[in-house]
């Protein structure tokens, strides 16, 4: 019986539907916000509040665990170090979700779900755009002189 049991299946195996929701809450945190159906988007609300709960504690025990859960270490860099601190003033409710209409092909309920509070993006400044370029330029150089 599944008394008390919340979750939703989305016809998928306990893997399958796991892995399902930490791509979904690995974008997350590394684009600020992704379009999915609103049954996703609220399971994945579910685990980007656990994520942002743990990473809060801002222990080594809790990296891992965020590490083992997220599969990305880039993702598991942004939560620690961009997202927490963005979200310092909130005590819970780190996530909103938007509905955005029904999709037009199979009629699914659509929605945004992104951070409350503005995460602010990687710096770039030209400056290292430039030295990004001039290393992308030597390196092609150095490639055409060995070939």
């Amino acid at each position: 019986m599944r008394h008390k049991r919340v979750e939703k299946k989305f016809g998928r195996s306990k893997a399958h539907r796991e892995a399902l929701l930490a791509s979904l809450v690995t974008n997350l945190i590394l684009r600020d916000r992704i379009l999915t159906t609103l049954p996703k988007a609220k399971e994945t609300r579910r685990d980007a509040e656990k994520m942002v709960r743990l990473a809060r504690k801002g222990t080594l025990a809790a990296r891992r665990l965020a590490a083992a859960r997220l599969r990305r270490p880039a993702a598991v860099a942004r939560l620690f170090g961009t997202v927490v601190p963005a979200l310092t003033s909130h005590t819970s409710g780190y996530t909103r979700i938007v509905k955005t209409g029904r999709r037009r092909g199979d009629g699914a309920e659509m929605a945004i779900i992104e951070w409350v509070t503005f995460v602010p993006p990687v710096p770039v400044t030209p400056e290292s755009d430039a030295k990004t370029v001039e290393a992308a330029d030597v390196a092609a150089a150095d490639k055409k002189t060995k070939a």
